[in-house]
């Protein structure tokens, strides 16, 4: 068990997170979640195997200070941390004449800053050990822009940050991969999609991504379900 990769989660409590977490312990992950909901963070780590396997860690992903103690947790329970998954994030409808101008700037707080702020906390660990993944959840709507909507606007600022980070690390022995869901029925929705994929279904993605070989560098992953056609 001491030898068992360690995978951080942002956005763990619900939906691809979560699933990501449920997953990854069937791989032999040790897992830190990471959220605001505390509680359901706990029932998920117990879940999962209690101390020795999972580790919950209330996490506002846009405080600094927060995403250090996250990684500092990490180190500290473990003894070791393989892999990032910056998961954390939600939408808006769209129309530049919808929501408030507070729901726009939480959005996009967690969904570009968060994802920069995981990548910061983690980077130094993962240049001092010369091995780590960084994994972010950007979206179809980071690579095709949605008419009036503000969050395809941040995701595709996710899937700019990840090639950036890519490029950046690309001599080093450091992995990045941007997981590019289209409609998946999960929490994230007010009115859930027909036709979707499922939260597991990016869970498997994910997974595909972190048990390649040390040489493979998986760098996109786009899901879609078979009948959307955006």
């Amino acid at each position: 068990m001491p030898d068992s990769p360690v995978l951080v989660i942002t956005g763990a409590s619900t939906g691809i997170g979560a699933a990501t977490a449920r997953r990854a312990a069937q791989f032999d992950y040790r897992v830190v979640l990471a959220a605001r909901s505390e509680g359901k963070l706990a029932a998920l780590a117990e879940e999962l195997g209690g101390p020795e396997r999972a580790l919950a860690v209330r996490c506002d992903v846009t405080s600094w200070d927060d995403q250090q103690a996250l990684v500092a947790a990490a180190r500290e329970r473990f003894g070791r941390l393989d892999a990032f998954l910056a998961n954390a994030g939600f939408g808006a409808k769209r129309g530049f004449l919808e929501e408030s101008v507070e729901h726009w700037k939480s959005m996009i707080d967690t969904n570009i800053y968060g994802a920069a702020l995981s990548i910061r906390a983690c980077l130094a660990h993962f240049r001092e050990q010369k091995s780590g993944h960084v994994l972010l959840t950007s979206s179809v709507a980071g690579r095709r822009v949605l008419p009036g909507s503000l969050y395809s606007c941040t995701k595709h600022a996710v899937t700019a940050m990840g090639e950036a980070l890519r490029q950046e690390v690309a001599e080093t022995g450091i992995k990045v991969t941007l997981i590019e869901p289209g409609a998946v029925d999960t929490p994230f929705f007010d009115d859930r999609p027909t036709n979707a994929l499922v939260d597991d279904d990016i869970a498997r993605a994910v997974m595909f991504a972190l048990t390649q070989p040390p040489h493979v560098d998986v760098n996109e992953i786009l899901v879609r379900p078979i009948q959307q056609p955006l």
